[in-house]
């Protein structure tokens, strides 16, 4: 037990983030391992592959996202993984290839379209096998991963009627929501959707919203108290100096952990 738990430690070596009703706590290594215990729900959320990309080693970039969560996952298992938009670049040709490529995870694996995911709904579809705009419920939770994009690259807000049917018929399950592209100017390419907000403003049960997009990003935003969280990117030419993403634990009282991988060794730890 001392080895594991000094093993633990040395890997996870930078503090993660706690979020328990809007306020944000730091935590170290030590303390994440005592949390492990209390964790009923972990996931991986992922963005920008780019996979495809001309003169990038897209093909070894996803090889290595898909190793190192593999690896994350043998030692604490993993219920799903969402990569949050941006999984090709441009060329519809490389979708097939990109869904065979991640399918190499070995945990169920969610996507959302954004805005280099050139391909019409009805391709994304017939790839995926799940319309753009879906929804699922695990643990008692409810995840909703909407398209902010289209066929033609444009930056949309997501569909809020359809949006808000899916909110009005979960406020008895805590919400998970996934959109590539930013609502808000806090970063260089995102859109501005007041309505966005609005609507989630009515939703209490909404514990936080995750963003693509921006490969610059990998920290958290709040907005009326809800957190809005960005995962760097895990392809492409440009961004942050690393390739990364993120994970995100929900406690037994409902407490949220997460943080960066980097792309096995944790760098940033939240608690939401």
């Amino acid at each position: 037990m001392k080895n594991t738990r000094r093993d633990f430690i040395r890997r996870f070596s930078a503090a993660a983030t706690l979020i328990t009703l809007g306020s944000f706590q730091k935590l170290g290594a030590a303390e994440l391992l005592d949390l492990q215990q209390n964790v009923k729900l972990r996931f991986i959320v992922a963005s920008d592959a780019h996979y495809g990309q001309p003169k990038t080693p897209f093909k070894s970039m996803a090889n290595e996202f898909v190793s190192k969560s593999n690896a994350f996952h043998d030692k604490l298992p993993c219920d799903f993984c969402v990569l949050n938009g941006d999984i090709i670049h441009d060329n519809p040709k490389f979708m097939p290839k990109a869904k065979r490529k991640f399918s190499g995870l070995n945990m169920p694996l969610y996507v959302t379209q954004g805005n280099h995911d050139h391909v019409s709904a009805e391709q994304w579809k017939q790839i995926w096998d799940i319309p753009v705009n879906h929804s699922f419920s695990l643990k008692n939770y409810k995840f909703i991963l909407a398209t902010t994009s289209n066929q033609a690259g444009d930056y949309l807000a997501p569909d809020l009627t359809w949006l808000a049917g899916e909110l009005a018929n979960s406020q008895n399950e805590p919400v998970f929501i996934f959109v590539h592209i930013p609502q808000k100017k806090w970063t260089k390419h995102a859109i501005e959707t007041t309505a966005f907000f609005d609507l989630l403003a009515n939703y209490e049960n909404v514990k936080a919203t995750f963003h693509g997009h921006e490969h610059e990003e990998d920290g958290i935003y709040t907005e009326n108290g809800k957190p809005f969280i960005f995962d760097s990117h895990i392809g492409g030419s440009w961004g942050t100096a690393y390739k990364g993403f993120r994970v995100v634990e929900v406690l037994e009282n409902d407490a949220i952990v997460t943080y960066m991988m980097n792309p096995d060794m944790e760098i940033t730890r939240d608690k939401i």
